[in-house]
């Protein structure tokens, strides 16, 4: 049996915004030079239930459901899972079926550059013009 990968423990942290911008709302991971990042990542959530009881001194303490969730890299299951089996995942996420977000988002690109060409060759007619 193949041995498994030892991950490090990951810290999942959170770009400091500039001042005056609004702080990204993706956290990330520092990945260590010759580490990988963890195929799936394990998160308690820590839910209020509006309830209490009383602690060793009678003091009231908030009572917490905790459920553990796992977030999987979906770029392992891509590299794992057959094209067919991927796709029911994606889709039960409420994702796109891979192909169609591959042609989706292409056309976003497209788009992007087709304005990035337009305001270049705006900029090098104001260029030549002495604008």
């Amino acid at each position: 049996m193949a041995q498994q990968e030892k991950y490090e423990v990951p810290e999942l942290l959170y770009e400091e915004p500039r001042p005056g911008e609004r702080p990204s709302p993706f956290p990330f991971i520092l990945v260590k030079k010759n580490k990988s990042m963890p195929p799936v990542l394990f998160i308690e959530e820590h839910k209020e239930t509006g309830e209490t009881e009383p602690d060793e001194k009678g003091n009231p303490q908030e009572i917490l459901d905790v459920l553990m969730h796992k977030y999987v890299d979906m770029e392992v299951l891509k590299e794992k899972l057959p094209p067919n089996l991927n796709d029911i995942v994606r889709t039960a996420l409420g994702m796109q079926p891979l192909k169609k977000a591959e042609a989706s988002g292409q056309a976003i690109l497209d788009k992007v550059q087709d304005n990035v060409d337009k305001i270049k060759e705006e900029l090098l007619k104001r260029q030549k013009e002495g604008k």
